[in-house]
């Protein structure tokens, strides 16, 4: 699934032009990456959660020259995927999870 396909996707099922599925989605997305920039934890409630991890530099090696080679720091997004959603992915039965109108999605 790619992000033209979840804008497609809410215009159809919430009867709404383009446009404004497209800011809609992009809003979203837009506010995940500023509070995962600020190093803040999204949850999603029956979905997963997004937070960032760090890691510290190190010494590495560069696979073609077997040259090492020194690694700095980083930060990188990470998502733990929730309950329920793993128990879906796996087949589980009776799982069920609501979207804030409490219309059932699964």
């Amino acid at each position: 699934m790619k992000k033209s396909d979840i804008i497609a996707a809410l215009s159809e099922k919430e009867n709404l032009p383009g446009k404004e599925a497209f800011a809609i989605v992009n809003l979203v997305f837009d506010g995940f990456t500023r509070a995962l920039r600020k190093g803040e934890r999204i949850e999603i409630r029956g979905f997963g959660s997004f937070s960032i991890r760090n890691y510290a530099p190190y010494r590495g090696k560069n696979p073609k020259t077997g040259q090492r080679v020194e690694v700095g720091s980083k930060r990188l997004p990470h998502f733990k995927v929730g309950k329920e959603l793993r128990e879906m992915v796996n087949g589980s039965t009776g799982v069920n999870i609501r979207h804030a109108g409490g219309d059932r999605l699964g």
